[in-house]
């Protein structure tokens, strides 16, 4: 993987705080399609674009929107999983597996930290995913990895239930993580990076 190297993903647009950095504006630039969680479209409208589809349970979405763009809008009622999985959902029917997601932070923290959790599940799904913030990008992993990335470059892991950590090319030593906070705060001393371990964890890289 190359830290700083945008790719064109289909992108989810949440209903968190729309993004504002360069970053995550230019994954909805980019986007071959975007896919607006309920509200999210409100203001994606709002910004001059038009979505691919709307997706969610509508309990945020305007009886007017619903009627105005009825041909992209696809409600789905279930409340066993969130707008986001959702979203995700929809991009799968459609044979999407390169998924950016955006606008998923911010607002409420439950909501934070239960968006951000899913990306284990959506890779477990096979997706190839993302999360753009306003601050940097999380990357689901499984096992060992290699990126490329700036010397200098912070790097914070989070495991979820993996093992054997171990790394190249990185300031601190990894061990087995009992807590999220413990693999935070790391630094890249080289421009390639080995993660080695048994299991799923994220990577988060901070802008630089």
């Amino acid at each position: 993987m190359d830290n700083g190297k945008l790719r064109v993903y289909s992108t989810v647009l949440a209903a968190g705080d729309y993004p504002s950095h360069e970053v995550p504006l230019q994954v909805l630039a980019n986007a071959e399609c975007v896919v607006c969680c309920d509200s999210a479209a409100e203001r994606y409208l709002a910004e001059g674009h038009v979505p691919d589809a709307i997706v969610g349970d509508g309990d945020s979405l305007s009886a007017k929107l619903k009627e105005c763009y009825a041909a992209i809008w696809h409600h789905e009622a279930e409340q066993e999983t969130n707008d986001l999985s959702k979203a995700i959902r929809y991009l799968m029917s459609q044979g999407k597996r390169h998924i950016a997601i955006v606008g998923a932070t911010g607002q409420r923290e439950d909501h934070t930290l239960g968006n951000i959790s899913l990306l284990i599940d959506y890779m477990r799904l096979g997706l190839d995913v993302q999360m753009y913030t306003d601050y940097g990008v999380f990357i689901p992993c499984h096992d060992d990895q290699s990126f490329t990335l700036s010397v200098g470059q912070q790097v914070s892991l989070i495991s979820f239930g993996a093992t054997a950590f171990h790394a190249e090319g990185l300031k601190y030593p990894l061990y087995d993580f009992t807590n999220w906070w413990q693999g935070t705060l790391n630094e890249a001393v080289s421009e390639r990076v080995i993660i080695h371990a048994d299991g799923d964890y994220l990577l988060y890289l901070p802008y630089v």
